[in-house]
């Protein structure tokens, strides 16, 4: 019964900011990983910022700077702050969850554009 939902998305102009989050619900005893990945038209899925268990986020160098990964565990709660936007940010986000096995939102809608 594990499910993640994005919400946060939508559109900004360039240089703005959006603040991503990903609620978790049902039961993960161990999470070995989390992140933000993003698909842009016509490219493959990327991964944009991760959080190991027990190690310091990281970040593509493509966000590193201006994009922030963290989560809330009192509220099973994934967020990216997302600063400085360019139109090259343009993509679907999708929120993972590694235990075991890989877990998915449903992904969310983030369009930079004047």
């Amino acid at each position: 019964q594990v499910q993640l939902v994005e919400s946060g998305g939508g559109m900004v102009q360039p240089g703005g900011s959006l603040r991503l989050s990903c609620a978790i619900s049902g039961s993960i005893f161990r999470i070995n990983v989390m992140g933000w990945y993003r698909q842009a038209p016509g490219k493959q899925r990327e991964v944009v910022a991760l959080i190991p268990s027990l190690s310091n986020p990281n970040y593509a160098d493509s966000v590193k700077g201006r994009f922030t990964i963290s989560r809330d565990s009192a509220k099973n709660t994934l967020y990216l702050q997302m600063d400085s936007l360019k139109p090259e940010d343009t993509a679907v986000y999708y929120c993972n969850v590694v235990s075991l096995r890989s877990y998915w939102g449903q992904g969310i809608q983030v369009t930079v554009s004047s």
